[in-house]
């Protein structure tokens, strides 16, 4: 593949790749294979998931949408799959059938947990606040903490004792950082 893949290229190919592109990004036109998540990435996904739910029911508002790939350029097209992408604008549920979107979420949600997931973390938030988010969460699983970015602002990293509060973006939410990192009981 030494052509630049349009996003649409990219995802009507994506099954061809390893492990069905699942875990494979577009940048700048190339796809960018990357490590599988460790299991504690998806139990802080798991147990986020279960929190953005509950707050999504009692503000009677927002939908979580999972592994969705955000075009955030073209001419060469990349497209970032984040762990989680919360939604607070639009027609409910709009964007949870789709593979890729255009649209902005209110909230991104990127997971520390592999080593080439970890190194490309600065590049990957400076590229979301570029491309227009005012709000990004990376929980990090083996520091068992949450860094949160707001733009224009500094950047808060959030100890497993403390509380991570939804903020402008998602006013209400409120989660004690430890629990994000909490094994399920049935998991055991």
């Amino acid at each position: 593949m030494s052509e630049l893949l349009t996003a649409e290229q990219f995802v009507a190919g994506r099954d061809e790749l390893p492990d069905g592109g699942r875990w494979t990004e577009l940048v700048a036109g190339k796809p960018v294979i990357l490590s599988p998540p460790t299991i504690e990435h998806g139990t802080s996904i798991l147990n986020l998931g279960k929190a953005l739910a509950e707050y999504a029911q009692k503000e009677q508002g927002g939908y979580a949408c999972f592994e969705l790939g955000l075009v955030i350029a073209r001419n060469p097209d990349t497209v970032h799959f984040p762990a989680v992408c919360f939604f607070t604008t639009g027609a409910l549920f709009t964007e949870t059938e789709k593979v890729i979107t255009e649209a902005r979420p209110t909230l991104i949600v990127e997971v520390a947990s592999t080593n080439d997931r970890r190194r490309g973390l600065e590049q990957r938030v400076t590229s979301w606040l570029n491309w227009g988010m005012n709000h990004v969460w990376i929980l990090d699983p083996q520091e068992k903490q949450v860094h949160t970015v707001e733009k224009g602002r500094t950047g808060q990293r959030l100890a497993d004792h403390q509380t991570l509060f939804g903020g402008p973006a998602l006013s209400g939410f409120k989660i004690t950082v430890g629990e994000l990192f909490k094994e399920p009981g049935w998991a055991k």
